[in-house]
C-alpha cells in the first residue's frame, strides 16, 4: 500500500483537503485563544502604566495616546468573543478575519508598552492567514449548516503553504541577524555563554530562581560554541524542512530540541513552537479526525 506522500517530494501539498486547514484552525484559534486567557491579567494591567511609557508601534503608530479604559476592555473581550467563533468555524467570513485583525490590534497594544515578546509574532501571523482563509468548509458550524463556500482548487493547501512559509522565514531572518549583528565571532566567542549567564544572573538579581543547568554549564565555555553552531545552523537550513519530505521531521525534532533547550538554560520559553503549533503546516493534520480512530478504537474494545 503506497504512502499518503507518496509522490509528493515535499512538504508543499496544494491539493490539500479542506479537513487540512480546518484541523490548523483548531489548532491555531485554540491556541490564540488559550494564549488570551492566560495573559488576560496582563492585557487589563495595560489600563493602570503610566501614559508616559506609551509608545504606539505597528499597525497603532498614529495612535497617539493609550486607549481609554472602555475601549481596552471593548476590544479585549470582543477578541476573546469572535475568537471563540473563529474556533468553532460560526459565521467565519466574518469571525475569521475580525478575530485576526483584533488578536493582532490587540498583541500590538500590548507590545507599545516598551516589551515586544517576539513569539507572540508567529501566532499572529497564523491567525491571519487563517482567518482570510477558507478555514471553515469542514468540521466547523458553517460546514454542518451548509455555509461553506464553493470549493476552489488549492485554496486549502496555498493557506498552509503560506503559513509554513512564514515560519521557515522566522528561523532564517533569527540566523540571519545572529550573523549580521555579531558575525562568526556569535559563534567562536562567548556570546551564547555570556548571555546564559547574563540570563540567570539578572533572574537571581530580580529575586527570581535562575536555571540550575545554566549554573552547571557557565563554567565550562567549551561546551558553547557548538551549541551556538548548532542554532545558527538549524535557523538558516529551516527551508529544508518545506522543501524535503525526508528532512522534514529531522528539522522539526531539532528545531522544537532548540526550544527546549533554550527554556532549560535560560528559562525563557517560546510556546508556539513548544507546543508544535509552529510546525502543524508541514503536516497532513486531517489526520487528528476523531472518527479516524473510532474503528481501530472498537476493534480494539472488542
Amino acid at each position: 500500500m503506497s504512502s499518503p506522500d507518496a509522490g509528493r517530494r515535499t512538504a508543499i501539498d496544494l491539493d490539500a483537503p479542506p479537513e487540512r486547514l480546518a484541523a490548523f484552525r483548531l489548532l491555531v484559534g485554540g491556541f490564540a485563544l488559550a494564549y488570551l486567557f492566560i495573559r488576560l491579567p496582563v492585557f487589563l494591567d495595560l489600563r493602570h502604566r503610566p501614559a508616559a511609557t506609551f509608545d504606539a508601534v505597528g499597525v497603532l503608530a498614529p495612535l497617539g495616546r493609550p486607549l481609554p479604559d472602555a475601549a481596552l476592555l471593548a476590544l479585549v473581550a470582543g477578541t476573546i468573543a469572535v475568537g471563540s467563533l473563529f474556533l468553532g468555524g460560526a459565521v467565519f467570513r466574518l469571525s475569521g478575519p475580525a478575530f485576526a485583525l483584533g488578536l493582532l490590534v490587540l498583541t500590538t497594544y500590548r507590545s507599545s508598552w516598551g516589551q515586544l515578546l517576539h513569539f507572540e509574532n508567529l501566532m499572529v501571523l497564523y491567525v491571519l492567514v487563517v482567518g482570510f482563509s477558507p478555514a471553515a468548509d469542514a468540521w466547523s458550524f458553517d460546514a454542518r449548516r451548509g455555509a461553506r463556500r464553493p470549493p476552489r482548487a488549492g485554496a486549502y493547501g496555498w493557506s498552509l503553504a503560506l503559513a509554513a512559509t512564514m515560519m521557515v522565514v522566522t528561523y532564517v531572518i533569527a540566523g540571519i541577524a545572529k550573523l549580521r549583528y555579531g558575525g562568526l565571532e556569535w559563534i567562536t566567542s562567548d556570546s551564547l555563554r555570556n548571555h546564559v549567564a547574563y540570563s540567570a544572573t539578572r533572574l537571581d538579581l530580580l529575586g527570581g530562581t535562575p536555571s540550575p543547568l545554566a549554573g552547571l554549564l557557565v563554567p565550562h565555555g567549551w561546551l558553547f560554541p557548538p551549541m551556538a553552531a548548532a542554532t545558527v545552523a538549524i535557523e538558516l537550513l529551516a527551508p529544508v524542512a518545506l522543501l524535503s519530505l525526508r528532512w522534514r521531521t529531522p528539522w522539526v525534532v531539532a528545531a522544537w530540541t532548540m526550544h527546549l533547550g533554550i527554556w532549560a538554560l535560560m528559562l525563557v520559553g517560546f510556546p508556539v513552537p513548544l507546543f508544535g503549533v509552529a510546525f502543524a503546516p508541514l503536516y497532513r493534520l486531517e489526520r487528528l479526525d476523531p472518527r479516524a480512530w473510532r474503528r481501530p478504537a472498537a476493534r480494539l474494545a472488542g
